[in-house]
């Protein structure tokens, strides 16, 4: 067991190695970018969009039950539902749901072209298909992924300020005041940093994992499951590396 997880970590690395050889022709990379952007990214607007908008009403609720105190001041709890949407949620929180949904594509996706032998094909025509058909999809979801986290934080603030509007549990002007309130940029890298180093992972593991895809539709199926197994697992020992080193 212990030799096989070595070997498929030496196997991955080397993946990696002709992931990121020079394209061969540019304009093919760009057009690809431009489709795995759409595929991966756009796609998951919507999905990340509703959760966030959720979760903000739910925070809103979950703090104000906790801060009934009258001696704290309510705009506390707009700063600390702003904070831990910055912080975890719209990092983390959205990352574990990319790893399902944009690595269960990946892997399918490039599992299904092994298995029907496409990908023998491009390497028989001396294409190196690991650069053509990965590098386009892990460019895409590391560079772009932080506006899927800053759209996260504004419909997140946006759904908690909807639950104090209509049900009135904080002035609106309070939730308001703590939203501004202590504002520190680096948390807002910090967290773009992170959901890159996740997507990074998520795209290049289920790629992989499809890449060296074995035994038919079950095959991609299991390969799929191990995709989001392990990039769950690793996106939270990352996150607690991560936090350590940024914030202390």
């Amino acid at each position: 067991m212990i030799k096989n997880f070595f070997e498929s970590i030496g196997k991955y690395f080397l993946f990696l190695q002709m992931v990121f050889r020079k394209p061969e022709k540019w304009k093919i990379f760009w057009r690809q970018f431009i489709n795995e952007s759409d595929k991966l990214i756009i796609s998951s607007i919507l999905l990340v969009g509703v959760i966030s908008v959720f979760i903000g009403g739910v925070l809103v609720i979950q703090t104000a039950s906790n801060l009934e105190n009258p001696i704290i001041d309510k705009m506390y709890i707009g700063y600390m539902v702003r904070e831990s949407l910055i912080l975890e949620f719209c990092s983390t929180m959205i990352a574990l749901i990319l790893a399902g949904k944009m690595g269960s594509n990946i892997a399918s996706e490039i599992g299904s072209m092994r298995i029907t032998e496409q990908i023998d094909a491009m390497d028989m025509m001396g294409v190196n298909s690991a650069g053509f058909l990965v590098l386009p999809k892990i460019t895409a979801a590391t560079i772009l992924s932080p506006l899927l986290m800053l759209l996260s934080l504004g419909l997140g603030l946006f759904g908690g300020w909807i639950v104090v509007e209509f049900t009135q549990i904080i002035p609106p002007a309070s939730y308001i005041t703590g939203i501004k309130a202590f504002y520190n940029g680096f948390y807002i890298f910090y967290s773009c940093f992170k959901i890159s180093l996740f997507c990074f992972m998520i795209s290049s593991i289920a790629a992989f994992n499809g890449y060296n895809a074995k035994g038919g539709s079950l095959g991609v199926g299991r390969s799929s499951t191990a995709s989001i197994v392990t990039t769950s697992i690793l996106i939270l020992m990352s996150d607690l590396i991560v936090t350590q080193l940024m914030l202390y």
